[in-house]
């Protein structure tokens, strides 16, 4: 597959295939930590104290509502009450859904790596109003503006092919590797759940190991 451009951000979701999203669940898979561990060819982004007793890894997609409810809902609790404090280290991996995911995955990504979870947040609180665009193009530019990207720079970001390729690789790891087939899935030192989960829920998680 070819990096994005104008044309295929406007495309949103048809511009690629979707995977099906399934109802939420709690699942209690394991994967292997040790293989979960492993980053991708980009590089993992990573929050929280290396030595924290908990690692949760989320596979996510922005465009996916369930993530935004998440981020919405359940995120800044929850990084004030266990990243924060140093109880859990938060690894995000993207797991892009469509056109306009991998754009937006690209973008942070393209962004200063001090701010990459500051764009993560800036599209996950604003995910409404620009997936409902009519202009999907001019939505996300207005918002990568915000960023501090340029019509320029947001345009080479883009169209930056080892970057997409490298979103796609961790994808589709993800997928083949960790049965991974819809978004947000989590794993909380290797124990699969997936869903928008709730404070509540996922600390019924973190307490098996704290």
């Amino acid at each position: 597959m070819k990096a994005l451009n104008r044309r295929t951000v406007l495309a949103g979701a048809a511009a690629l295939p979707v995977l099906t999203l399934p109802q939420f669940a709690l699942a209690q898979d394991a994967a292997s930590e040790e293989d979960l561990l492993v980053a991708g060819p980009l590089g993992d982004k990573i929050l929280g104290d290396e030595n924290a007793p908990v690692t949760v890894i989320e596979y996510a997609s922005m465009t996916c509502p369930h993530c935004g409810r998440f981020h919405r809902n359940t995120w800044v609790a929850f990084k004030e009450k266990y990243i924060d404090t140093g109880k859990v280290r938060f690894i995000f991996r993207e797991f892009p859904l469509d056109a306009s995911a991998f754009a937006v995955a690209m973008l942070a990504r393209c962004a200063p790596a001090d701010r990459f979870f500051g764009v993560i947040d800036l599209f996950f609180t604003t995910q409404e109003a620009w997936l409902q665009s009519q202009d999907r193009y001019n939505a996300l530019l207005d918002l990568a503006r915000q960023a501090g990207f340029s019509k320029e720079s947001f345009d080479a970001c883009l169209a930056n092919q080892a970057l997409f390729e490298g979103l796609n690789e961790v994808k589709n790891r993800g997928s083949r590797k960790f049965g991974i087939t819809g978004t947000p899935t989590f794993f909380i030192n290797g124990t699969k759940a997936v869903g928008a989960l709730t404070l509540e829920e996922l600390e019924s998680y973190l307490q098996l190991h704290l």
